[in-house]
């Protein structure tokens, strides 16, 4: 059985500051998420700290019990490589229907569709 007294005390370091590194940056993720005003401001603050901070806290693990076991446990590779792939599929996703249904009521302050692209084909021809 694994105890913290098997662990020696440079891993068990290394993995302590990444467990704090991790939950400080998902810390400022949810402090983002409460600070910002709008939807569009307030999706991408978590989705920053929700891949940085879980990285941190699976290469945490990873160390900790692979030097606990004397051998590579790379069960987490897989986790991270589904919150890697999945968040900013699932951010892009709420975004494009949060924009489709503000172009669709009209709401103020919503480009219309194509409209950043001829503002920066203006931009180029110097009007």
């Amino acid at each position: 059985m694994t105890t913290a007294a098997t662990v020696p005390d440079w891993a068990a370091l290394i993995t302590a500051l990444l467990v704090l590194l991790g939950a400080g940056l998902t810390l400022t993720g949810t402090l983002g998420l409460l600070r910002f005003k709008s939807f569009y401001e307030r999706v991408h603050a978590p989705t920053l700290g929700t891949t940085f901070g879980a990285g941190s806290i699976l290469i945490a693990s990873m160390l900790y019990f692979s030097v606990s076991e004397a051998r590579p446990v790379l069960h987490e590779v897989l986790i991270a490589v589904f919150v890697t792939l999945t968040t900013p599929v699932t951010l892009v996703l709420l975004v494009r229907a949060a924009l489709y249904r503000d172009r669709s009521e009209g709401n103020d302050g919503v480009p219309k569709e194509g409209e950043h692209i001829r503002a920066k084909a203006r931009a180029k021809l110097g009007e």
